[in-house]
């Protein structure tokens, strides 16, 4: 079991490191802004969905190194996903970092997530992982206030 966290956080540190889609997207037709009042971890998410698709997808901000690593995961895992499925895998994240893997149904979608189930033990960093998220359905619905954890 061990090994397996050490995977996991090489998971979480290579995406902080190193995170995927971390640019502005110009062209974006959905933004929005999240914040972390808690750890103090700020988001902009930026989307272009098209026929309902998630055609592309980027963020940018500032926070801890999982907060930063979920947006890159995040990122990855939606793109070309329909907005549907997109809110289907914040669902089970959601419901991952939250609870425990035997709630999420998907296998496919607990391997790669896996990375962030641990979090679950530490309720603080919760939040930190989950705002990415919170933000990009707050895109995806076109809120214009800003996400937030609270």
């Amino acid at each position: 079991m061990s090994d397996l966290r050490e995977l996991y956080q090489e998971v979480i540190l290579d995406h902080n490191k190193r995170p995927r889609n971390f640019q502005k997207l110009e062209g974006a037709n959905r933004t929005a802004d999240g914040y972390n009042p808690l750890c103090g971890d700020q988001i902009t998410v930026y989307v272009l969905v098209e026929d309902d698709v998630i055609k592309d997808i980027a963020f940018q901000g500032s926070g801890c190194a999982i907060s930063k690593a979920s947006a890159s995961v995040m990122t990855a895992m939606v793109k070309g996903k329909t907005t549907a499925e997109a809110e289907g895998l914040f669902e089970a994240f959601h419901k991952m970092v939250t609870a425990d893997l035997s709630a999420v149904s998907d296998p496919l979608v607990v391997g790669k997530l896996a990375a962030f189930a641990g979090v679950r033990e530490f309720p603080v960093r919760v939040k930190c992982a989950t705002l990415p998220w919170h933000t990009l359905h707050a895109a995806l619905e076109g809120r214009e206030q800003p996400a937030s954890t609270e």
